[in-house]
């Protein structure tokens, strides 16, 4: 008979399986796919698999991805018009600018969540609403104080969103705005 004290400790897992152990396999590996897509397809900084939700720190209804995207994702349509108001007030105080040059509108890039999904998935409103709920307005920086706002810096977003990363068997991945509520239609 052997005593307790002489067997040998259970190997802990990996810090990466630790933070998934909440989640099927499927879902992480596919989590690590769309992280590897937005990182060496699109040039996204940042990024990071959130298995936690940063509100209740309860485990997220599937792992999601955040990250910092080289330009902005999406633009409100009322920002637009104050961006192109600002432009043109620039562009016509500087009178040596060249003529016929453009307005040159830049919105800073700000951080995304990504939903990662596969395109035989079956999403309904009370799926995704259950993702809105874990959720802030914008991902938590890394370097963040846990105690940061929920609230953005900017005063356009207004609700909450994600980028639905959609891959397919053959490792294609589009991706989808999704809103969480009505948002303000762009204008044409």
């Amino acid at each position: 008979m052997t005593s307790l004290a002489h067997t040998k400790p259970a190997i802990a897992p990996a810090p990466l399986q630790q933070s998934f152990a909440s989640h099927l396999p499927q879902l992480q590996s596919l989590a690590i796919q769309i992280q590897h897509n937005l990182e060496h397809q699109h040039r996204w900084a940042d990024l990071h698999v959130h298995t936690h939700s940063p509100l209740t720190n309860e485990p997220l209804p599937r792992p999601l991805v955040s990250g910092l995207p080289p330009q902005r994702i999406y633009i409100h349509p009322d920002e637009q018009v104050e961006l192109l108001k600002e432009a043109d007030r620039r562009r016509k105080a500087d009178r040596t600018a060249a003529e016929g040059a453009g307005l040159q509108v830049k919105a800073e890039p700000e951080r995304e969540w990504i939903l990662p999904t596969r395109l035989n998935e079956k999403w309904t409103l009370r799926r995704l609403a259950e993702v809105f709920d874990a959720i802030t307005f914008v991902p938590p920086a890394p370097d963040t104080a846990a105690d940061t706002p929920d609230r953005p810096e900017n005063p356009w977003r207004t609700t909450k969103r994600v980028l639905l990363g959609t891959a397919d068997s053959d490792s294609t991945v589009v991706y989808y705005i999704v809103h969480d509520g009505v948002v303000k239609p762009r204008q044409n």
